[in-house]
């Protein structure tokens, strides 16, 4: 299985962006979707997620009120919607996957996420 990221670029703080991740649809419908992100230096850190059958959505402090994650069913798509972008949002964002609610994968390390994608950059300059 793989996740595919893309959506991230170069901005302006204030900005916003969205990031897309395929999923393979119905294969993950136990599964929750979510962004972890990693500054240059730093750990990988959790951002947000949801549950694929679409019941909850879990935010970092950091972002929340400022990026929602939702789903396509059409295309099975999960996206980030970042706005009023800030430096400090500066990273790789990787979209994982884990068979758990959005909540426990807000408290879970990177390294125990199921399915990690190929990271996409995003840079917010000041």
């Amino acid at each position: 299985v793989q996740l595919q990221a893309s959506g991230g670029g170069l901005v302006q703080a204030g900005d916003s962006l969205k990031l897309s991740c395929a999923t393979p649809g119905r294969a993950f419908i136990t599964y929750s979707v979510g962004w972890f992100r990693q500054a240059p230096g730093k750990e990988h850190v959790f951002v947000a997620a949801m549950a694929v059958s679409g019941r909850g959505s879990y935010y970092s402090d950091s972002v929340k009120g400022r990026f929602t994650i939702f789903k396509d069913n059409d295309s099975n798509t999960v996206y980030l919607q970042m706005n009023n972008l800030k430096p400090e949002d500066t990273a790789v964002y990787f979209c994982v996957a884990r068979r758990t609610a959005p909540q426990t994968m807000g408290r879970l390390p990177y390294s125990t996420m199921t399915y990690r994608g190929k990271g996409t950059q995003v840079t917010v300059s000041s």
